[in-house]
């Protein structure tokens, strides 16, 4: 038989099954015992039945007139005779017999003391030196009866004991193994992002060497990504600085230099700088979605936040290429307004990039807190829909977007318990792409 593989199923079947056994065993050792002493008290009452009645048989028989009449004593009421006997002469002719005695059932008198035969036990007395013989006889079907009565009556409790008994240690080990449920349940509802140690002050100390291993482990990881995240923005911030001197120097270069050539190769210097520069500030924005704060314990308009990023993107690109959509009402959410920021510039620069080059994006925050980013352009396709906010994943190679942006939105829609959702063709329409995610509001974290 395979044990089970919890260890609440593994300490209730060992240990009932433990003490299933130990009940059975005490229960027939317990009916050995009571037969072996029921058999003595029965041997006692057969002894005592024969020296008692004797002498009063005795009287009754040398009282007779006539000798060798054998006489059955009648009963008084219908019972049942347990206990029969009859006494005989020394030629073994019966004298006088209980009402009930069957003599074929006696066998030929063997001398005082006891006598068991297939279907009795038997006790023998004599008196009168020998001329005036008693035998008392017991069916052996009594004794097993009785025994078997008292084996029913050890072993019927059982059937109630030991189903009551295995629940109790069921509901014992499942008592007992609460704080590892709630270890277990503290653990689960962990995000990825939530590498602090899991409480366990309450764990059994057979396991608990476990979850301080395991808290170990988790503080070993924080520290890790901790100087990842940390090694990634310091890099990104000193890359800032060369970055813009050198994009400076490209730019002066074309401005001075009287070569196409030379020119050419300064813008493409230029270019690739700048590719580089946004790069780093991708990186940044990735490092703070990941390792910063992104709810506060302060609720602000996400609507105002919107509104600064969009116009100042719009700075940079041509009347009506982004549409605004904001309700009437605040949208008051603990989200980090930075945070926020950082999701809504990625979400319009990803559409701007990747779709139509003269039709708007679309954008519209929800009064219930959900923002959406719509564009037209191509449909995507679902296998490419999925790998789209893995990080450096673009959706063209024709692009010359870095494979960031929808990693960031993705990581800190991750951070606030929300899912980052992506359709392609966009709602009601046949073409395009759209971002959709539920921004925490004070509706629901209320």
């Amino acid at each position: 038989m395979r044990m089970p593989r919890s260890l609440r199923g593994r300490l209730g079947l060992s240990l009932g099954v433990v003490l299933t056994l130990l009940w059975v065993a005490a229960a027939s050792l317990t009916a050995v015992t009571l037969r072996h002493e029921m058999d003595e008290v029965f041997d006692s009452v057969l002894q005592e039945t024969a020296q008692r009645l004797l002498p009063l048989a005795v009287v009754d028989i040398v009282g007779r007139e006539d000798d060798g009449v054998t006489q059955r004593l009648g009963a008084i009421r219908d019972h049942v005779e347990f206990f029969t006997y009859v006494v005989r002469d020394a030629q073994g002719r019966i004298l006088l017999q209980s009402h009930s005695a069957d003599p074929s059932v006696f066998p030929a008198f063997e001398g005082t003391g006891f006598q068991q035969t297939a279907t009795h036990r038997l006790y023998n007395e004599d008196a009168l030196q020998g001329s005036i013989r008693m035998t008392v006889a017991e069916p052996l079907e009594h004794r097993a009866q009785v025994a078997r009565e008292i084996q029913m009556g050890l072993g019927l409790p059982l059937l109630i004991v030991i189903p009551v008994a295995l629940l109790a240690i069921i509901l014992a080990v499942q008592a007992s193994l609460g704080p590892v449920r709630r270890f277990r349940a503290t653990l689960e509802a962990r995000t990825a992002q939530d590498l602090t140690p899991v409480p366990a002050d309450d764990i059994p100390s057979e396991i608990k060497p476990i979850a301080t291993t395991l808290n170990g482990l988790l503080d070993r990881l924080k520290d890790a990504f901790d100087a990842e995240r940390s090694f990634a923005a310091n890099a990104a911030h000193e890359l800032r600085t060369p970055l813009a001197g050198a994009i400076a120097q490209a730019q002066r270069l074309q401005s001075e230099t009287k070569d196409p050539a030379a020119s050419a190769r300064a813008a493409y210097i230029e270019a690739t700088l700048k590719r580089l520069n946004r790069l780093s500030e991708r990186l940044m924005q990735l490092a703070r979605a990941e390792g910063g704060r992104l709810r506060l314990d302060q609720a602000s308009d996400l609507r105002a936040v919107a509104s600064i990023v969009i116009e100042d993107i719009r700075r940079t690109m041509a009347p009506g290429r982004i549409f605004l959509t904001l309700p009437d009402e605040p949208v008051m959410s603990d989200l980090d307004p930075d945070a926020f920021g950082i999701l809504c510039r990625n979400l319009v620069e990803n559409a701007l990039r990747h779709g139509s080059e003269t039709d708007p994006v679309d954008v519209a925050l929800a009064a219930n807190g959900v923002l959406s980013v719509s564009n037209e352009g191509p449909v995507v396709a679902p296998e490419t829909l999925d790998r789209l906010t893995a990080r450096f994943e673009r959706a063209g190679s024709d692009t010359d977007g870095l494979g960031l942006g929808l990693a960031i939105v993705a990581a800190i829609a991750a951070r606030i318990g929300s899912q980052l959702v992506l359709t392609s063709p966009r709602q009601g329409q046949e073409s395009g792409f759209e971002a959709s995610l539920g921004l925490p509001t004070s509706s629901n974290f209320n």
